[in-house]
């Protein structure tokens, strides 16, 4: 008995440390453990020299922010791509269409056309065109309307001419008007290949109302042109004038 009470003693016999605070053997060493733990992760809150600086705050928001930046850099970028291909898909469709000789087939390859496509195909064909060329359309259309058993493709068959019919009239009388602009389109064409400071220029020209459809189609004919001749880099470079000169036109 007396040694056990003798090994109780020994076990919880108080101890004094730091500021004279009495505590037992097992207790010391549990705050022993917790104070270590504290320790190693406590924030410096007492600076009288300002080593550490002020703390930082709002880095969440501003790495949020580059990530939200980053991404809409990497969305426009993914859209310029996109639209850069799209671009050379319709480049690629329109060399790829071969205009025949016949008037006949002349007919068949505008009724072919996508309608958005028909308005620069009037322009690329425009020598085509000729009042003989419509004088056949015309012949073709009386024929089907003066058959005497109509069938529904004969019914179809007509209003597809005559729909082409009205559409060519109207699209030739359109680029005719644009074309007696022509001259003046060149020289203005010219005066920006020359400008060293082509924005400016394009603003002069957008002060005295000099931009313009007829600019533009002859900047599309000038790309074709270069283009059908192999020269890249001049169809390239007539391309951006002419993406910079509709970001002023007004249409």
């Amino acid at each position: 008995m007396l040694v056990l009470q003798s090994f109780v003693a020994r076990q919880w016999t108080p101890l004094r440390y730091g500021n004279g605070l009495r505590v037992g053997a097992h207790e010391f060493q549990a705050r022993r453990g917790r104070n270590s733990r504290i320790g190693s992760t406590a924030r410096v809150v007492w600076d009288p020299e300002n080593l550490f600086g002020a703390p930082q705050t709002g880095h969440i928001t501003r790495r949020m922010i580059q990530k939200k930046l980053s991404s809409d850099a990497e969305q426009d970028e993914i859209a310029r791509q996109e639209t850069q291909r799209q671009l050379d898909r319709q480049r690629a469709a329109r060399e790829a269409r071969v205009v025949p000789e016949s008037d006949a087939g002349l007919i068949e390859f505008f009724l072919e056309t996508q309608a958005q496509e028909i308005e620069f195909e009037i322009a690329r064909c425009r020598l085509r065109l000729t009042d003989s060329f419509l004088s056949f359309l015309n012949t073709e259309i009386a024929s089907l309307k003066f058959k005497i058993n109509r069938t529904q493709d004969i019914e179809d068959r007509l209003v597809e001419l005559e729909a082409l019919q009205k559409v060519l009239t109207e699209g030739i009388e359109a680029y005719d008007r644009l074309a007696t602009d022509l001259v003046q389109a060149k020289e203005r064409v010219a005066r920006i290949f020359a400008s060293k400071d082509k924005k400016a220029t394009l603003l002069e020209m957008v002060a005295s109302n000099e931009l313009d459809r007829s600019l533009l189609v002859l900047l599309d004919q000038n790309i074709v042109t270069a283009r059908s001749a192999g020269q890249k880099e001049a169809a390239d470079f007539m391309t951006k004038i002419r993406g910079a000169v509709l970001k002023y036109i007004t249409l």
